[in-house]
């Protein structure tokens, strides 16, 4: 089989990943996923899309991510995975769509502003 190529983002984070049958071996910037993610909430994030779709272990997967934080570098990889999913097989939009998983969050921080001391945040303002 070929491989599928798609992109995820999150943030500031973008995440280009190659899929293609396997035995399931999840690979991260040349690191296994575990190694890269620590924890398990974020380890299960990127195994989502393949629990919903029953796939785990299925695929290989090579991963390209940067930017961001390590929370939005998860959910960026999850929404690569989906969308190659999809491509894969148009029947697992069923199950990924209701789940939000197909969804780009647009959450980005806002710019600072001139004249101010943050995005939103004025400096004080002195009367007298």
């Amino acid at each position: 089989m070929d491989v599928t190529n798609t992109i995820g983002r999150r943030k500031t984070a973008v995440a280009r990943i190659y899929m293609q049958l396997g035995k399931g071996e999840i690979t991260i910037n040349n690191r296994d996923y575990k190694e890269y993610f620590k924890t398990e909430p974020l380890q299960a994030k990127i195994n989502q899309p393949f629990a919903v779709c029953n796939l785990v272990g299925n695929y290989d997967v090579k991963v390209n991510v940067d930017g961001g934080g390590i929370t939005g570098q998860a959910e960026a990889v999850r929404l690569a995975i989906s969308r190659a999913l999809v491509e894969v097989n148009n029947e697992n939009r069923a199950a990924l769509k209701p789940l939000g998983l197909l969804t780009r969050n647009p959450k980005m921080v806002e710019r600072k502003k001139p004249g101010q001391k943050k995005a939103r945040k004025r400096f004080q303002f002195s009367k007298r």
